[in-house]
């Protein structure tokens, strides 16, 4: 089963917790045992598993990127003045993979699945492939 979500962003850099949506569409498929694969088919986002419980965390992630990606730099050459967000989402990654167990996401305790927006504000989407196995 393939499922396709639309979200839209509100800033540069940002962490959206779409945990509850990847459940809902593995409840939806009512596959007990497989896995689900998060994927983002945009250049400047990505998929990330990380702590959902602190707001804190996301925040310095982005902090970080932020550092070691500066929104500018001497030597880009590419011309949209948004390298620093390519960079970022190769970072990240453009899909995540989640064990399923028993119809439920295989996560630990704190884990969550974000969509990680590095050019927002834009629309975008995501989707969420679950297979069974």
């Amino acid at each position: 089963m393939l499922v396709r979500h639309e979200l839209r962003t509100t800033r540069r850099d940002e962490m959206i917790d779409i945990t509850d949506k990847v459940a809902a569409a593995v409840r939806l498929s009512g596959v007990r045992d497989g896995i689900a694969v998060v994927y983002c088919p945009h250049t400047t986002a990505g998929i990330a598993i990380n702590e959902n419980a602190d707001p804190d965390v996301a925040h310095d992630v982005l902090l970080r990127l932020s550092e070691v990606f500066p929104l500018t730099h001497p030597g880009y050459r590419h011309l949209e003045g948004n390298s620093a967000s390519h960079l970022k989402a190769i970072a990240a990654g453009p899909s995540q993979t989640v064990i399923v167990a028993e119809g439920r996401l295989l996560l630990g305790r704190w884990q969550g699945v974000f969509f990680c927006e590095f050019d927002g504000p834009r629309r975008r989407e995501y989707y969420i492939k679950v297979i069974a196995g």
